[in-house]
């Protein structure tokens, strides 16, 4: 299990408008290497982000479900990586002010095999990794935020 947490520099509506661009997903989250397609209704309940991830020529095909979402606060989603497994991943976003937002992730393995391989190094490794993720997400949400319109 991992849960890693960032203050933003942007409000949470900015930060979930990142959330909410499935297409960016391969910018932020360590590991996608490719977004293949995104449903229509992303994020709302039930629409998938195709994506694959890991490097060429090993890497794997599959999909993330979005469980459950509360727009501009918090998205939960089924991640697939078969098959390896399967992960439960949730966004939680707390407004500071409204130029600030508190991101809590939390990461834990629902299925397959890489829930029976949960010790300490693997803990490490993805906390590692989700640190990344969030400091990556911060600077899109960050970045987007002074953009000319």
């Amino acid at each position: 299990m991992a849960r890693v947490e960032r203050t933003v520099r942007a409000s949470a509506e900015r930060v979930f408008a990142v959330l909410a661009d499935g297409w960016t997903y391969s910018d932020w989250v360590v590991g996608t290497a490719h977004i293949r397609d995104v449903d229509a209704g992303w994020p709302a309940v039930g629409s998938e982000l195709h994506h694959q991830a890991g490097p060429w020529p090993f890497s794997l095909k599959d999909t993330s479900t979005v469980v459950a979402v509360e727009p501009g606060r918090r998205l939960t989603l089924h991640a697939g990586l078969w098959p390896l497994g399967e992960a439960t991943v949730h966004f939680d976003l707390e407004p500071v002010d409204e130029h600030t937002t508190h991101v809590v992730m939390h990461e834990d393995f629902r299925a397959g095999p890489l829930q029976w391989v949960r010790n300490k190094a693997n803990d490490l490794v993805l906390h590692g990794r989700n640190t990344e993720a969030l400091s990556r997400l911060a600077d899109i949400a960050e970045r987007s935020g002074t953009r000319p319109q």
